[in-house]
């Protein structure tokens, strides 16, 4: 039974994850390239957009950014919705930025 239980948390995070990068996929595509790189760390996923080009593209590589937001896909999905506020995430250890703080201002554009 436990090998049940761990295929079906796998499969809903693994979903989870998938539906967060598509929705950022729509998103960033309709936004002035970054010019850096930023990168998300959801729990052990990462989401990279890369807008050092024409365009920002997203992936799923860990590699250096310019700015990494830390924090878990229940924050971000609460962020999504509106029921925390990123100041208030921040303060509270909710939310960890490493590097330019500026970058991650331009995440207003996102929501």
């Amino acid at each position: 039974m436990p090998t049940l239980t761990y295929k079906k948390t796998f499969y809903f995070y693994h979903m989870e994850i998938e539906k967060i990068r598509r929705e950022l996929s729509g998103k960033i595509v309709k936004i002035e390239p970054l010019g850096k790189k930023l990168k998300f760390k959801l729990d052990d996923d990462v989401i990279l957009i890369d807008g050092t080009k024409d365009v920002n593209t997203l992936s799923d590589k860990d590699e250096e950014a310019d700015c990494t937001i830390i924090m878990s896909k229940e924050t971000y999905g609460k962020l999504q919705r509106n029921e925390i506020k990123p100041m208030m995430a921040t303060l509270t250890g909710k939310i960890k930025i490493k590097g330019d703080l500026g970058l991650a201002k331009k995440l207003k554009q996102l929501t």
